[in-house]
């Protein structure tokens, strides 16, 4: 590899929706350091922060109908059954959700966490609350994808969280989406909850760290066991 290769793998590249912001927080940057040097040094900083917020770096993603991966970069905050949103038509059932919420410093950009049809994509305005909270699934502002995949209907929902004021999709309902394929984002700071079908089991539990793209957070199959986890 030479060294060109190297300084340009050392920078993770910027969403195209980022780069409004990114330049909005350059020039005022610039602006304040007409006044004051230590205004300016603010806003570099803060500028910094939201080219990191909208980074959007390659991600390896395993190919196999019986894995379920992470469709966002985070912290899992919820493994268990829960009643998925009405909209989504998939009935009153209780399936098997996990939650991954992202704080302000994650990467933003969401991922399929199977592969499929998209079946159906539903907006619904809410609240605003702390995306960690529960009833954060119920009553915040939300878009969910439901993918007819191999293993039967999963959906993933973009949920708003207390920052994050403005949630992107950028897919349709009859497309095929591909395990891994980006599909959306949200600004800024939130959480997406994957629904999964009977026979799914949970590979994370609370408090592990995901990578959108990469982690595995659910298998299909009889020979699939829940994890024993320990914090060290």
């Amino acid at each position: 590899m030479s060294l060109v290769d190297t300084i340009k793998n050392a920078f993770v590249p910027i969403h195209r929706e980022g780069w409004p912001f990114v330049a909005g927080f350059a020039a005022v940057t610039v602006v304040l350091g007409f006044f004051s040097i230590n205004l300016f040094w603010v806003g570099a900083i803060l500028t910094a922060w939201c080219a990191y917020f909208f980074r959007d770096p390659e991600r390896v993603t395993p190919v196999d109908d019986d894995l379920v991966i992470s469709p966002a970069d985070g912290i899992v905050s919820a493994v268990g059954p829960a009643v998925p949103p009405r909209e989504l038509g998939l009935g009153p059932t209780e399936m098997t959700r996990i939650s991954v919420f992202m704080n302000v410093f994650s990467c933003h950009v969401n991922r399929a966490p199977v592969r499929g049809r998209i079946v159906a994509v539903e907006h619904r305005p809410g609240k605003f609350l702390n995306a960690e909270l529960d009833k954060a699934s119920s009553e915040n502002e939300r878009n969910g994808l439901v993918i007819d995949s191999p293993h039967g209907r999963v959906a993933a929902v973009q949920i708003a969280g207390l920052v994050a004021r403005r949630i992107l999709c950028w897919t349709d309902a009859g497309s095929d989406i591909s395990t891994g394929d980006r599909f959306g984002l949200i600004r800024f700071g939130s959480r997406v909850d994957v629904y999964l079908p009977a026979g799914a089991v949970a590979k994370v539990a609370v408090g592990q760290t995901a990578v959108a793209g990469e982690t595995v957070i659910a298998e299909f199959g009889v020979q699939a066991m829940s994890p024993v986890v320990r914090v060290s």
